[in-house]
């Protein structure tokens, strides 16, 4: 056999997968949560069945898929919001930022980020129900630890230099400055779409018109609403790029974490660079400039920072978090309506990975460029159409002798 044909079944088995043996649960009707004991690394794929009924006050038994959603759903605060009550949910990672999802009776999925896994009840957390499930969690191991993927690629380096070309405030349109911008990412516009989506931040309205019109569709479908209007604030500028939230949903109002993005004008090493302001809501106060009522943010700005980072870092789509601090750092100040808050004067730096498929392209590149170029009479019609209808660039090799 060829051994190239040699090569290629050997990387293929470089990602064969190992099974373990099936853990197994009882999730009780009064647990919100439970630690599985079981920790996942990205690319691991996780089986997890549920069997078993809750029975609530007022309310028909229900299995792992949960109660129909009804209007009085909107009411209640639960960890995933399009969920039915009493469903089998899940989680990966930290209580604080990780983004649960639904389980209900059977959910087959590969982990797309690294941490300990969770299974619980998708109830409030004063909502409480008789009875119990029993949940089956099977996990099929990555031979591979598909994070270390990115530990020998190169990973743009965002310097101080770099920094000091991004003013360290944001302003009003009267040119009234205010938040303090507390982190930057680097990547493209897409990663940074989908790495804010899998933390479970959603993309906020800029216009109310437009906020109001989502908000009535939202209420239609049962959804909770997250996407309530965000003023629209200043930097190079011009007008945020993008607005993101997170919060629970019946708090959102008055509560919730939220951010600014602004597309910096300068790039790293060909990658796009992004400006952040992020603050946490913790209620209302007057607008000192006109005396309306304003949300009131949380002094603290760097924990809002740190809330950014994690959330994101735990999605599996970060390379890497470091921290700078800029030559004129601010540590006191004021925003735009008046609210005080301090910082360290440190600036997050998250630098997304390469997208997955860039990854497996280059591998596909390698072994249809090898193939191409050390024919051994073979069809290898599958890798010459690759090339061409993808237009990718063969990669230059020797001959590999037999």
């Amino acid at each position: 056999m060829c051994n190239c044909i040699l090569a290629a079944i050997l990387a293929t088995s470089l990602y064969a997968q190992t099974a373990a043996t099936p853990t197994t649960i009882d999730l009780k009707g009064d647990q919100t949560w439970v630690d599985t004991g079981i920790d996942l690394r990205i690319g691991d794929n996780v089986i997890i069945t549920a069997v078993g009924n809750l029975q609530y006050s007022q309310s028909k038994a229900n299995g792992p898929e949960g109660l129909s959603r009804g209007w009085k759903d909107l009411l209640r605060s639960m960890p995933v919001v399009d969920a039915g009550r009493g469903s089998v949910i899940g989680r990966i990672g930290s209580a604080e930022a990780a983004q649960p999802f639904l389980i209900g009776p059977k959910r087959e999925m590969t982990a797309v980020r690294a941490g300990r896994l969770s299974v619980g009840i998708n109830q409030p957390a004063s909502d409480k129900g008789t009875g119990s499930y029993q949940i089956s969690i099977a996990v099929t191991a990555a031979k591979i630890d598909a994070s270390k993927a990115t530990q020998n690629a190169h990973i743009p380096e965002f310097t101080v230099a770099m920094l000091d070309k991004i003013p360290t405030r944001i302003g009003d349109l009267e040119g009234n400055v205010g938040d303090r911008v507390n982190f930057v990412m680097v990547g493209s516009e897409e990663k940074v779409k989908q790495a804010f989506q899998a933390a479970g931040w959603v993309m906020v309205d800029r216009e109310t018109k437009d906020a109001v019109l989502h908000g009535l569709i939202a209420s239609l479908s049962k959804l909770a609403y997250l996407e309530m209007p965000m003023s629209v604030l200043y930097l190079f500028g011009r007008p945020q790029d993008f607005g993101y939230a997170h919060a629970e949903p019946i708090a959102v109002v008055s509560t919730r974490h939220h951010l600014r993005l602004w597309k910096a004008p300068f790039a790293v090493e060909g990658q796009t660079a992004w400006a952040g302001a992020a603050t946490h809501d913790i209620g209302f106060e007057r607008d000192q400039r006109n005396g309306k009522l304003t949300h009131k943010i949380d002094p603290e700005v760097d924990v809002e920072r740190e809330f950014v980072a994690q959330s994101l870092n735990e999605t599996g789509l970060v390379a890497k978090l470091s921290f700078l601090t800029p030559s004129n750092p601010v540590t006191t100040a004021k925003t735009a309506t008046g609210g005080s808050f301090q910082s360290d004067g440190k600036t997050r730096i998250i630098v997304l990975t390469p997208p997955a498929a860039e990854g497996t392209g280059s591998v596909a590149d390698m072994f249809c460029s090898v193939f191409d170029q050390n024919a051994d009479g073979g069809n290898w019609g599958a890798c010459s159409q690759y090339m061409e209808a993808s237009s990718r660039k063969k990669l230059t090799s020797g001959a590999i002798s037999n």
